[in-house]
């Protein structure tokens, strides 16, 4: 399983993005500990995530979606947040 990283700007105020949100939890075991910035478990390529998300936000919002590997490294987060980091990529 690929450890994704889902970035986004809605740019549109006052709009209800539950939905999205739902969405992105849909896709697996995920790590939510920043504003608009997610990672999820998943199988699915990030084309996949994209064509699936993209129906879930306006047209002038930004998506981003990139598989992480590697390296990496992180300060500030509580422990349940480091743990997961820690744990899963």
């Amino acid at each position: 399983m690929n450890s994704i990283l889902i970035g986004y700007d809605l740019n549109k105020t006052g709009q209800d993005y539950t939905t999205l949100i739902e969405k992105i939890k849909s896709l697996g075991k995920w790590w939510h500990c920043l504003d608009s910035t997610w990672i999820v478990k998943s199988d699915q390529s990030c084309v996949q995530i994209r064509d699936f998300l993209k129906t879930y936000i306006d047209s002038n919002d930004e998506l981003l979606i990139a598989k992480l590997s590697g390296e990496s490294a992180w300060c500030g987060f509580g422990k349940d947040c480091s743990d997961w980091l820690r744990n899963n990529l």
